[in-house]
């Protein structure tokens, strides 16, 4: 496991920002069934420059215990499995400019690894997992779920998080009552662990952005089984809500091949930054012009105009529109005869001050004046 504080002052030192409000980033999940073969890792990264991927999330990556590895080609890798079998493993895989911006990570088993990333308006948190199938019992569901529950509460509140990978979960098309967790364009029928996704999407404000944009059904499916009959979402890539419009596009691009019946998840990603609103001081009456007998008589007189005007209209009944009358008849009274009070900066420097300070210069200007030193030392 990496050192945070050794990456800290490495990522701040070379001031490098992932996430920019000028530029786009691309993150992507895969599941290539495989890295523990020869090459398989080459494989990954050449796809993953191909499609100018900065992050890539792997599932069933199948190696074994967990740590951090630079390619050959300058891709770095953090990794978890299990400690002797080839079986699961999760692994991100990031480009060289990205690792400079690693911040932290962490391996939490063989379904989940951690990685958090420096940017200068926003942190990125990602967290890659690899979740049960459909056909696993509850308890290892339950488990996982709860697992991915305590590392997102970990997150720092305030960073952009993305949860992505293998979740072997349909959530389909239909979206009526998780609006707020879906899009209208997923694909497929629904299984069993549509449910615990969705309702760890709703717990947490996910949003899963490959339901969000209209592609074709070409461009939704993430697997598809060996005798290319079916077809299903079962990969996805979630970001949370106050971030989801900093996602331009998800999609699956079938061009990548890596030898594995799932095909790469990818979401272009670009900083969105709420525009700062000035907010605008409240304006104050000049309620000391009615220290003014004329001022206060003109006052009273428009004031007492208005509110006979106010008894000729009926509505006794209506109390906020009676209010809204009363608080009108004051307001636009005060606008007429006061004004409003106008700024005036205070001066922070006194006049005894300003005294002192044409003082110095007179004496300066005779020190100029002198051409002999013993004139000088008379003043």
């Amino acid at each position: 496991m990496t050192s945070s504080q050794e990456n800290h002052q490495r990522t701040t030192r070379l001031r490098s920002y992932l996430l920019r409000p000028n530029s786009n980033i691309n993150i992507a999940a895969w599941n290539v069934r495989t890295m523990f073969e020869t090459s398989r890792s080459a494989q990954i990264a050449k796809e993953m420059k191909q499609y100018d991927i900065s992050i890539l999330g792997i599932s069933e990556a199948r190696w074994t215990g967990s740590g951090k590895i630079t390619c050959n080609s300058s891709e770095t890798i953090i990794y978890s499995g299990k400690d002797q079998d080839h079986q699961r493993g999760v692994a991100i895989m990031m480009s060289k400019e990205t690792s400079k911006t690693l911040i932290d990570w962490y391996p939490v088993n063989d379904r989940i690894v951690y990685a958090r990333f420096d940017s200068k308006h926003v942190k990125l948190s990602v967290i890659q997992c690899y979740s049960p199938t459909n056909d696993a019992n509850d308890d290892e569901k339950d488990t996982f779920y709860n697992l991915l529950q305590s590392v997102l509460h970990r997150t720092p509140k305030h960073d952009m998080v993305i949860v992505m990978g293998d979740l072997n979960a349909k959530v389909g098309q239909d979206n009526t009552g998780k609006e707020a967790c879906m899009g209208a364009h997923g694909i497929g029928q629904l299984n069993e662990n549509e449910e615990h996704l969705l309702d760890f999407c709703e717990m947490n404000g996910l949003v899963v952005c490959n339901t969000i944009f209209a592609h074709k059904d070409i461009h939704k499916y993430t697997w598809v089984s060996p005798d290319k009959r079916t077809k299903n979402q079962i990969d996805y890539i979630m970001i949370n809500k106050r971030w989801r419009r900093s996602v331009i596009d998800a999609r699956t691009y079938r061009g990548a091949d890596i030898n594995s019946d799932h095909i790469l998840l990818r979401a272009k990603i670009q900083l969105k930054l709420k525009a700062m609103r000035k907010v605008q001081g409240r304006r104050k009456f000049a309620v000391n012009k009615l220290k003014q007998l004329e001022v206060k008589e003109a006052f009273k007189l428009e004031l007492r105009n208005r509110f006979s005007a106010l008894e000729t209209m009926n509505d006794e009944n209506n109390m906020d529109k009676k209010w809204d009358n009363i608080k009108d008849c004051f307001t636009s009274a005060a606008t007429d005869t006061l004004g409003y009070r106008k700024s005036v900066k205070e001066e922070w420097i006194t006049s005894d001050t300003w005294i002192l300070i044409s003082e110095r210069k007179k004496i300066r200007s005779k020190m100029l004046e002198c051409k002999v030193n013993t004139e000088m030392e008379s003043l």
